[in-house]
């Protein structure tokens, strides 16, 4: 239902519209909360479709749907109903004076379609409460139905009708947690029958049967990805003689095409899913992991930038981008090529062709990052990897470290990506605004909190530099970055260019990971449209282009919310075995609730500190866990003690 408000916000076809969506269009359009405009549907200018938020005792908001308009408050006798979370349409109300006020009209449904409830014992009685409010469910139980379950099982409930999908596990189990995660965005590993039978009526490629693609099978590719990888999205040449860089990305469009079966289940995934222990792709696994992966010693159809950098500026002095057919020569991994670089691998005779160029790349990519940086940031975040067992415990996590790997080619798909973003002008950008006034003012009182006191200078990028010199001189700097990052916007795609502050680029998109991200695969169909000269074909994929990017980030925010709610599960079933033990932390926010974060055999564990006592920012502690909440996730602990270090 949320797509079809925020498309209906914004113009919806009329051949777009779906065969389950056709009623909700007729009754709107003869009740004339919406209006026909040639072959557009949109919603009349009077309504609003929106989300009811922060409801009062008298009062509610809500937050518009595709528009950025202020909040619209609803008093109490206009909700007619609405809920906390519904989606609704509402009429604007005029002529009042004061904050903009709406009347519910509609209650479309629920914001999230799907949660997870779990079973509870009270006192001997049963009740299935929402795993993340705590409250009562709606779920349609008989008691006899109810009775069937035990304490701890988990339900994925629809909140569209209130009954229940699937039972998932119960709590004890650890495998539970994975599915409690897609459950709650109702995500999921399988493909349909027709998926996957057309996904296998592909054949192998056949030079043959291209004879309009560029033949790049004589250029020594290779690709370099993480050990565990099992889809290679861009594979890499570096013509050291001509200092030209090809940049070979999987060609998905020739196999996804649009509204197709394949392509209805890319877009509903928008992203693939990384858990530690597996990955939920987004495309089926026949082309995800063997077609359109860009194995070695194998023929594969790619998307191929390539740029001509000037040997002195390293500017991209001339680029295009065309259909070829690439043969990798060989995978390595970011250890292979590290390796590399510190004389310490174990080189053979038919691999030294691509050690040849590796290296004279790697000068170039580290001067192209250090031309990068004098615009962009340098931020030392950093991320987490967990390890868990075939039960799904637990083992270990650790902190990544970029390496010269990581760099090279990282500043490859960069040079790509901004070349993709010069050739349209309305698509999908990836879009970075920069940090609004009151959150720079929220970091600057959090900085001043650890001594680091802001005086801002001419520019942001002197501000922050500022910053991450005198957080150097502290022995903070991950830390600070990771403040600096919170107090940023949240980097989306939009249809119109907007720049990217945390890179320093004026244009950017997103071109080179199209196996895993379906925003990709719109720039390679729009790409390739706009070099056919196909004015039609260009229109047809930008038709619902502002709709698509709104949507696509929301898949985007959906995707790296499981992946962080699941290492929540791990940590706290962690904790759970360790109530009453001690363990070194730091404190990470002192702000509304006072947490830390341990740093011990364990690292990246989060707790929220329940006793009292002078401590700063970033301070060192040892903390005791006190209890655990498996069912949301939340550890809660004390501090024994403050380190002086």
């Amino acid at each position: 239902m949320r797509s079809l408000l925020l498309r209906l916000s914004l113009g919806l076809h009329k051949q777009d519209i779906l065969k389950k969506e056709q009623n909700f269009v007729n009754e709107w359009l003869q009740k004339k909360i919406i209006v026909q405009e040639g072959n557009k549907f949109r919603f009349h200018s009077k309504y609003r479709a929106a989300t009811v938020s922060n409801i009062q005792d008298n009062s509610a908001y809500l937050q518009a749907i595709g528009l950025y308009t202020r909040d619209l408050l609803v008093e109490s006798e206009n909700l007619n109903g609405a809920k906390e979370g519904d989606l609704v349409i509402a009429m604007r109300l005029m002529g009042r004076r004061g904050t903009p006020q709406a009347k519910v009209i509609v209650i479309a449904g629920r914001a999230e379609s799907y949660s997870v409830a779990y079973i509870q014992n009270s006192d001997g009685r049963l009740s299935i409460v929402d795993i993340k409010t705590q409250y009562p469910v709606g779920a349609t139980l008989s008691s006899d139905e109810l009775s069937k379950y035990h304490e701890g099982d988990c339900l994925q409930i629809n909140n569209q009708d209130g009954s229940v999908v699937k039972f998932l596990g119960n709590l004890d189990d650890p495998k539970v947690d994975e599915k409690i995660v897609l459950a709650q965005y109702n995500k999921h590993d399988e493909f349909t029958q027709e998926v996957i039978q057309l996904a296998k009526s592909f054949t192998e490629v056949d030079a043959d049967n291209y004879p309009k693609r560029k033949d790049l099978r004589h250029l020594p590719f290779c690709t370099i990805d993480p050990s565990t990888a099992k889809d290679y999205d861009d594979a890499i040449y570096f013509d050291v003689e001509n200092s030209i860089l090809y940049v070979a990305i999987a060609d998905v469009s020739e196999y996804v095409t649009p509204f197709g079966a394949i392509d209805a289940e890319a877009m509903y995934r928008g992203f693939s899913i990384y858990l530690p222990h597996r990955s939920i792709p987004m495309l089926p696994r026949q082309l995800s992991e063997t077609l359109c992966s860009l194995q070695p010693d194998t023929d594969r159809l790619a998307y191929v930038f390539e740029m001509h950098l000037d040997r002195e500026t390293l500017e991209n002095s001339y680029s295009e981008v065309y259909e070829a057919i690439i043969h990798s020569q060989r995978r390595f991994t970011y250890e292979d090529v590290d390796a590399i670089f510190e004389n310490n691998f174990k080189i053979q005779k038919s691999e030294q062709v691509i050690i040849d160029y590796l290296l004279p790349l790697r000068d170039v990519t580290d001067r192209l990052k250090q031309e990068r940086l004098r615009y962009g940031y340098d931020f030392r975040s950093k991320e987490l990897e967990m390890s868990v067992d075939e039960n799904q415990e637990l083992i270990s996590t650790t902190y990544a470290q970029e390496t010269p790997s990581h760099a090279l080619i990282e500043d490859c798909m960069l040079l790509a990506n901004k070349a993709a973003a010069k050739i349209f002008d309305i698509g999908i950008f990836r879009i970075h605004e920069q940090p609004s006034q009151m959150k720079l003012q929220n970091l600057y009182q959090e900085l001043a909190g650890i001594g680091i006191m802001i005086e801002p200078k001419e520019s942001m990028k002197e501000t922050i530099t500022s910053i991450q010199e005198q957080a150097k001189e502290r022995d903070l700097q991950s830390e600070v970055d990771t403040l600096i990052i919170r107090s940023q916007m949240r980097a989306k795609y939009a249809p119109q260019n907007a720049g990217h502050f945390g890179l320093g680029f004026e244009r950017y998109t997103h071109f080179t990971s199209p196996i895993r991200r379906y925003s990709d695969l719109i720039v390679h169909r729009l790409i390739k449209a706009i070099k056919a000269d196909d004015s039609e074909e260009s229109s047809y994929v930008l038709r619902n282009i502002e709709a698509l990017s709104i949507s696509i980030s929301e898949k985007e925010r959906e995707s790296a919310d499981i992946e962080i709610r699941y290492m929540q599960r791990k940590f706290a079933r962690w904790a759970s075995l360790h109530v009453n033990e001690t363990f070194k932390a730091k404190i990470s926010a002192t702000e509304k609730i006072l947490k830390a974060e341990i740093d011990d055999v364990i690292k990246g564990v989060e707790v929220e500190i329940t006793n009292s006592m002078p401590i700063l920012l970033f301070d060192d502690v040892i903390v005791k866990i006190e209890r655990v909440n498996l069912a949301r996730a939340k550890i809660y602990a004390t501090i024994v003690e403050k380190i002086d270090i």
